[in-house]
C-alpha cells in the first residue's frame, strides 16, 4: 500500500491540529495583550511551542510512513521517537520560560485588566483543544502512530493548562487578589514540566527498545498454545522490537527428531500466523522463525530451552 493510503487519517489529523495551534496562538496572545494576565500569558507561550512541535511532528508522520528501502530495511519509524523527544524537550523549555516569567511577575507585582473577557476566550480555546486532543489521541493509537499520540497529549495539555488558567484567573476576577495571577502561572508551569518530562522519557524508551509487557504477555500466550496443541515441542530465544505499528519478531522454534521440512514448516507458518493474531489489529508483524531439532544440544549447547529465558529482551 502507498505511503498516501496508509497515513490517509494521520496526514487528515494532523492538518487539524496545526490549523488549531495557529488559532490557540493568535487567540490566546490576544487574550494576554487584553488583560495583562502573565496566567494566560503563560498558556499564550505554550502554544508557540506547539506550532513548532506540531510543525515537527507533520514532518515526521510524513518521513516515517515513507516504505522500507536498501538503506532503511527496518523502514522509517524511529523518526516517530524524535519527534516525540523534541515535542518533550520543547514542552519542558516552555514550562521554564513560564516558571521565570510568572515569578518577575510575582516579584515586581503583577498588573491585570478586562480578565471577564480574557477568561471567555480562554476558556473557548480551551474547549476547541479538548475535542482535538482526545480526537487525536484515539487515531494515534488506532493507528499506532506515537507523533499523533504524542502530539494530541501535548494538546491535551494546553487544554489543562487553559483550564487552570480560566480558574485561576476567574479568581482573581472575582477576589481581586491580583497576586493569585502569577501563581497559577508556577503551577501551570509546573505542570506542562511533568508532561514534557513525561514525554520525554517514553521517548527514551522507544529509542532504546524497551520491551512491551503487553506485547510479551501476548507473544508468550500464543506459542504456549502452539507448545500445548503439539505444533511445536517447544521454543526459546524469542526476540522482538516495535516501532509504532510494526512488530518484528524472532524465534527459535523446536520440533520433534525426524520431522520433515515441509511439515515442520508448515507447522512453523501456523505459529507465526498465532504470533501475528496475538497482537492488536493494527500491528504489522515480521515474524522469522529458525527451525531446530529437539536433541540439538551438540551443536546449540546454550539454547536448551531448560536453561534459556524463553523472552530475551531486544538489544538497546
Amino acid at each position: 500500500m502507498a505511503p498516501e493510503g496508509r497515513w490517509g487519517a494521520e496526514r487528515i489529523a494532523m492538518g487539524a491540529s496545526l490549523a488549531a495551534a495557529v488559532l490557540m496562538l493568535v487567540g490566546k496572545l490576544s487574550a494576554a495583550l487584553i488583560t495583562g494576565s502573565d496566567a494566560i500569558l503563560s498558556d499564550a507561550a505554550e502554544s508557540v511551542v506547539h506550532i513548532a512541535a506540531t510543525g515537527v511532528a507533520a514532518l515526521s508522520l510524513w518521513w516515517g510512513a515513507q516504505p522500507a528501502d536498501r538503506q532503511h530495511p527496518y523502514g522509517h519509524g524511529k523518526i516517530a521517537y524524535f519527534s516525540a523527544g523534541f515535542e518533550g524537550a520543547m514542552i519542558f523549555a516552555a514550562a521554564l520560560s513560564i516558571l521565570a516569567l510568572a515569578a518577575r511577575s510575582l516579584a515586581l507585582g503583577p498588573q491585570v485588566q478586562s480578565l471577564g473577557l480574557g477568561v471567555a476566550i480562554t476558556a473557548g480555546l480551551g474547549l476547541v483543544n479538548l475535542a482535538l486532543g482526545v480526537a487525536l489521541v484515539r487515531v494515534g493509537r488506532r493507528k499506532k502512530a506515537l507523533v499523533l499520540v504524542a502530539n494530541g497529549k501535548h494538546v491535551l495539555t494546553d487544554m489543562w493548562t487553559s483550564a487552570g488558567v480560566v480558574v485561576g484567573v476567574t479568581l482573581v476576577w472575582i477576589t481581586d487578589l491580583v497576586w493569585l495571577d502569577p501563581v497559577v502561572a508556577i503551577l501551570v508551569g509546573l505542570n506542562i514540566l511533568w508532561s514534557g518530562a513525561s514525554l520525554m522519557k517514553e521517548s527514551f524508551d522507544g529509542l532504546m527498545e524497551r520491551v512491551d509487557d503487553k506485547d510479551s504477555a501476548a507473544l508468550l500466550a500464543a506459542l504456549g498454545r502452539a507448545r500445548a496443541e503439539a505444533l511445536v515441542v517447544d521454543y526459546h530465544q524469542l526476540h522482538f522490537r516495535r516501532v509504532g505499528a510494526e512488530v518484528w519478531i524472532e524465534v527459535h522454534l523446536i520440533f520433534e527428531e525426524g520431522s520433515s521440512l515441509k511439515d515442520a514448516h508448515a507447522r512453523a507458518s501456523r505459529c507465526e500466523a498465532m504470533m501475528a493474531e496475538s497482537l492488536e489489529p493494527a500491528a504489522r508483524c515480521h515474524i522469522t522463525t529458525h527451525l531446530e531439532p529437539r536433541d540439538h544440544d551438540a551443536s546449540h549447547p546454550d539454547g536448551h530451552p531448560e536453561t534459556v529465558d524463553p523472552l530475551t529482551a531486544p538489544a538497546g
